[in-house]
Parts: structure tokens; C-alpha cells; sequence
């Protein structure tokens, strides 16, 4: 059942995003915050000079998540329960990340079929759960099963403040509101000099490790899909790990200034902020890494948290990236008319198709 503290929230959030829909780029800023010291990412005119660049990009990315703990070299997962399905089972799991928690998650592994099976791991929006994923409560984000009866194995956990984690952060059963957790969990980063989404990353990668170790899966054919939070989890950890072969990113392709520029910084949660990120360069610079492994952003032009022109404007600069490597099919955006913060059936099928086709 829904809290009443999250549904209040809900709807003072819905009503704030109503406020600022519809109006022109910077229109409403004050002009203290139209001429922000923004690091421009300057395309490559070669191949040659992105491959000289690119670690120095990657540096970036990896600086402004703070000094994020080295993971263990393999996570020590429990199997904790098994549940079967129609032509899969699921396996319910938990690992202790080796710096402040235990993760739960599931992985679900195709039965009565030959392997190993290309694999995927999948990442939770903002408030949701890895239930949510694998149909153990009903949400537009279940997955896991429709990918599982098409012969992947699919991973999912729980994020730091969400499912079986929520009251076990800084303020333990005090803090079992979602947004409370992450506040604290914030916080307490910042002070120890990490990220928030850093530490959410090294979840993902612990949860890669394990996924990649796996006898069933060919470590060779991994890829990564999430919604909305899920989404940036997604491209960020492609852009950071390599042995993510493949991404769709659901409801969240967002270039970071023009959130500033339509007023809607307030629709991302406070755990993706990172530390001097946008001194250097935008988020077409995080992505950029990502090339030329295939891309698909899928994402509605009324979803607040994705503003149109920035997402024009990576369309623009991806596009060429993957030129540069002669692999333009292997980045697609879908801007959806009329559509906001949803992941549709028609989306999940484009998903799919994506999969099929590149791992």
C-alpha cells in the first residue's frame, strides 16, 4: 500500500512539474543562472584524435564520483529462495556490497533451453524496485520475464533507498520513506567524499560481477536497460564498464543544462548529482564513452525530466560520435509525441528487438 507521506509527495511534485511545462528555453530563470561557467564537450573531427581524448573523458567521469571503495573481487552471494516460472526460474539472492549494506536482488535464468544465454541487467526507477522488474508487483517496468521466456538471463537488485533497502540507511527504521533515505545517504557520502550515484554504481558493477561469473550467461553478450532512474543507471554504467555490450535507456535520455534552462532540475531526485561533472562537459560526454556500442534512448517529448532540446542536441552530438566509428545504426533515439514518464508496451518491444538484434 502507498504511504501517505509518498503520495503527498507525489502530488506536490505533479503539480510542480505542471507549473513549468510549456514554457520557451531559460524563460523564468533569473539571468544569475543564464551564464552558469559551463564546460562546453568539444566534438572530435577524427576517430584518431577521440581515441587520443577518450581517457582523459573517461577520467572525468570516473573523478566526479568521488573516491568510490574498490569492489571485492567477486561479490559473496546467498541464494536465498527459488521460485519457478513458465520456462524460467528465479533465483532470489543478496550479497553484502563490502562497505555499509546488504543488496537484494533476483536473477532469472531460462529453463529446458541450451546455454549460455546472453544476459541482461536490469536497473529500477526512482521509487520503484526489483519486484517491480520481475512481476512480483504490478508495474509498467516488469521485464525480466518477457526476456527471460526469449532465452536471456536477467538480473536485477535493489537500489540503495528502495525495496528490501528502504530503513536501512544512515537513519535506519526512522528514514523508511524513500526520500528521507536518500537524503541522509547523500549527505553522509558528501561528507566521507563520494557520490551517492557513485556508490549506486558500484552496486550495479557488484551485481555485474556476479551476473558475468554466472555458468549460464556468455559474459561476451551482456546489456543494460533500466527506466527513468533505471535509464541514467544504465548509460552511465555502459559508459563506465565495457563488458555492457548493449543499452536501452527508457525515460531518461537528459542533457544536464537544459534542465537548468526549462526549470526542472527539481525533477531528478538529489542521487545522481555528482561532484564538477559540468565544469568539463555535459552529459553528451558520459554517453559519448558509450560509443560504438549500440545506443537506444526511447523516451516521451512531455516527460519533464528529459527536456526536448537537450535531447536534440545528444541526438545531434551521439550521431556523430558513432559516425566517427562508421556505426550510426548502432545509435537510435525515439522521441515519442504526445508522451511522457512511462515505459509503454510498444516501448518494451523496441526493446526487445534491440537486444535480438545486437547481442
Amino acid at each position: 500500500m502507498l504511504r501517505l507521506a509518498d503520495l503527498v509527495l507525489r502530488i506536490t511534485w505533479a503539480y510542480l512539474l505542471r507549473r513549468g511545462r510549456g514554457q520557451a528555453p531559460w524563460e523564468g530563470v533569473p539571468e544569475a543562472y543564464r551564464d552558469l561557467p559551463l564546460g562546453k564537450f568539444d566534438l572530435p573531427a577524427t576517430l584518431m584524435e577521440w581515441i587520443e581524448r577518450r581517457p582523459s573523458v573517461e577520467s572525468i567521469v570516473r573523478d566526479s564520483l568521488g573516491n568510490i571503495p574498490l569492489r571485492p573481487s567477486s561479490p559473496k552471494v546467498r541464494i536465498v529462495a527459488t521460485d519457478m516460472q513458465n520456462g524460467y526460474r528465479v533465483e532470489k539472492f543478496t550479497f553484502h556490497n563490502e562497505v555499509d549494506t546488504e543488496v537484494p536482488g533476483y536473477i532469472a535464468i531460462p529453463e529446458n533451453k541450451p546455454g549460455p544465454f546472453p544476459a541482461i541487467l536490469t536497473m529500477h526507477g526512482h521509487g520503484s524496485s526489483k519486484d517491480s522488474m520481475f512481476g512480483y508487483s504490478k508495474s509498467p517496468q516488469n521485464v525480466a520475464g518477457m526476456l527471460a521466456e526469449r532465452g536471456y538471463v536477467v538480473l536485477g537488485i535493489d537500489n540503495y533507498f528502495n525495496g528490501e533497502r528502504r530503513g536501512k540507511g544512515p537513519g535506519g527504521d526512522l528514514e523508511t520513506l524513500a526520500s528521507m533515505q536518500e537524503m541522509s545517504l547523500f549527505k553522509l557520502n558528501l561528507w566521507l567524499g563520494r557520490s551517492l550515484w557513485g556508490m549506486m554504481l558500484r552496486d550495479e558493477q557488484m551485481a555485474l560481477d556476479y551476473l558475468a561469473g554466472r555458468p549460464e550467461v556468455d559474459p561476451g553478450r551482456i546489456g543494460a536497460q533500466g527506466m527513468s532512474m533505471g535509464s541514467t543507471r544504465a548509460w552511465w554504467l555502459g559508459a563506465l564498464d565495457d563488458r555492457i555490450q548493449a543499452v536501452v535507456a527508457v525515460a531518461c535520455f537528459t542533457r544536464y543544462e537544459d534542465l537548468i534552462a526549462a526549470r526542472e532540475l527539481r525533477s531528478h531526485g538529489i542521487y545522481y548529482f555528482v561532484y564538477g561533472l559540468l565544469k568539463h562537459f555535459d552529459s553528451e560526454g558520459v554517453m559519448s564513452l558509450l560509443a560504438p556500442r549500440p545506443f537506444l534512448a526511447l523516451t516521451g517529448d512531455c516527460d519533464s525530466g528529459s527536456p526536448v532540446a537537450g535531447m536534440k542536441r545528444l541526438e545531434d552530438a551521439l550521431g556523430r560520435m558513432y559516425a566517427l566509428y562508421g556505426k550510426q545504426d548502432a545509435f537510435q533515439s525515439v522521441i515519442y509525441s504526445k508522451t511522457g514518464h512511462v515505459y509503454t508496451d510498444e516501448m518494451k518491444h523496441r526493446m526487445v528487438e534491440w537486444f535480438d538484434r545486437h547481442l
